[in-house]
């Protein structure tokens, strides 16, 4: 990935903070709390402090002009409310994909969720319904646009240190994935264009990444 310009938004989050260290000084983070900036920079990345909440669609433009990928890995994370679930992952990451777009920069890599692209079961809380909603309506987005999209589904993410082995596909059945191999995996994915217009599912495997981006399975 020497010399790419990789913009990652919610850059302090576990993910990714995790493929920043894997892309070096490429990646730029994009963070909302300038507090966050040396976390970022530990990486070995740049931060650039900007609240996808409240940017406009020029000023984001600005931020991602040059760039060779986008990567939506934000969030509004544990404790927040359904409101925010619509602010950030919807409205944040349609943000981003509009700016792309004007800004010519077509791959994009969205960090979506399993379980979205269909109405979460019943009897599960109402906050979780609005994550499963936004992160569906934020995949819809993205596929109407004319970007070279790739939308990703991660299980259930750990702390656990990564394996390199994981199932990427269409459809796979429920499970965890460790944040380590997700990253990794993203790497794969903005290694291989060919892997624009897919929308994979993400868990634990017996295939190493190396592999599996190589093949195109």
């Amino acid at each position: 990935m020497g010399g790419m310009r990789i913009i990652i938004a919610g850059g302090h989050g576990k993910i990714a903070l995790r493929l920043a260290a894997r892309l070096g000084s490429g990646a730029v983070g994009l963070v909302r709390n300038p507090a966050h900036v040396a976390d970022v920079e530990a990486t070995g990345a740049e931060a650039v402090v900007c609240d996808l909440e409240r940017a406009s669609v020029e000023e984001v433009t600005r931020i991602v002009e040059g760039a060779d990928a986008v990567v939506f890995a934000a969030g509004a994370g544990p404790g927040s409310g359904a409101p925010r679930k619509d602010t950030v992952d919807r409205g944040a990451s349609v943000l981003l994909a509009e700016a792309a777009e004007r800004a010519g920069v077509r791959r994009f890599v969205q960090i979506s969720s399993m379980g979205a692209g269909r109405p979460p079961a019943p009897g599960r809380d109402e906050v979780w319904a609005a994550y499963i909603k936004a992160k569906t309506e934020a995949e819809d987005d993205l596929r109407a646009r004319d970007l070279a999209w790739t939308v990703l589904r991660p299980g259930r993410l750990t702390d656990e240190p990564g394996t390199g082995l994981v199932r990427l596909a269409p459809e796979v059945p429920p499970g965890a994935v460790p944040r380590d191999d997700v990253a990794a995996v993203i790497v794969a994915l903005l290694e291989n264009p060919a892997t624009a217009g897919r929308t994979l599912e993400l868990v634990s495997g017996d295939t190493p990444i190396i592999d599996l981006v190589a093949s195109d399975e």
